[in-house]
């Protein structure tokens, strides 16, 4: 058991996730990082050491994810805040979609979220305090190519709101980031005319960083934030209201 507050935070071991860590462990919160990626899991418990704790699971398996909350319980006795980051991308114009894309980008962005919120409610509802943030993505107002994608993050909004009327009552703060273009692994993989495009697409004519992105689940997870839930804040560049060009 550790007396620093405790933050859970899923696809944390690179891009966004691992920015959300940082943050987290320069706050002096206690972190524990789920990731399906072992190896760079190993990283970061190599560079944090005992300031977190590592977990390898699958967010889509309903038998791991509840093993993790009994360790969880047993082990630190209290969640402050969970952070639903982990998610993947399958992206295709829907003709040639194929039902599976879709199935695994729903199940994991959806399906996964949904199973950390509800044993992260239990525990919040019981301990009567908490913090949820997910992760949702400025793509559910719509992206071509995206029809899975952005159907999932926009469950996600949803699901955000509904669990912050449902959890209110219990001193439990639930709210959404949605980023935009991020400098991530993901986006370097682009070809540089396509990012460029992209680029030339932002109100700011720029990408963000990661640390944007943590910047914002920071102050969401705060104690500043008791009177703000069921929001969804866009860390996009101001790409929400126009395409800048």
């Amino acid at each position: 058991m550790t007396s620093k507050k405790t933050a859970l935070v899923t696809g944390a071991a690179k891009g966004i996730g691992k920015a959300i860590v940082d943050k987290f462990i320069s706050e002096n919160y206690f972190v524990i990082a789920v990731d399906i990626d072992e190896a760079s899991g190993k990283a970061l418990l190599e560079e944090y050491d005992d300031q977190l704790i590592f977990v390898k699971a699958d967010i889509c398996n309903e038998h791991e994810i509840q093993n993790l909350f009994l360790k969880i319980k047993t082990e630190y006795k209290q969640l402050d805040v969970l952070v639903n980051n982990a998610g993947i991308i399958r992206d295709n114009m829907i003709w040639n979609m194929p039902v599976e894309d879709f199935d695994l980008v729903v199940n994991v962005n959806l399906k996964g979220t949904w199973l950390l919120c509800r044993e992260a409610a239990k525990m919040m509802k019981a301990q009567n305090s908490g913090r949820i943030v997910n992760i949702a993505s400025r793509a559910w107002l719509g992206n071509r190519g995206q029809s899975n994608y952005s159907a999932s993050k926009a469950g996600v909004v949803s699901m955000t709101r509904v669990l912050a009327l449902e959890l209110g009552k219990y001193n439990v703060c639930v709210n959404a980031v949605a980023p935009g273009l991020i400098d991530t692994p993901l986006t370097q993989k682009l070809e540089e005319n396509v990012l460029q495009k992209l680029i030339d697409a932002q109100p700011t004519r720029t990408m963000g960083k990661p640390g944007d992105v943590a910047n914002a689940v920071s102050f969401l997870a705060s104690d500043k934030t008791n009177f703000i839930t069921g929001q969804t804040i866009y860390v996009d560049g101001g790409k929400s209201i126009g395409a800048g060009l």
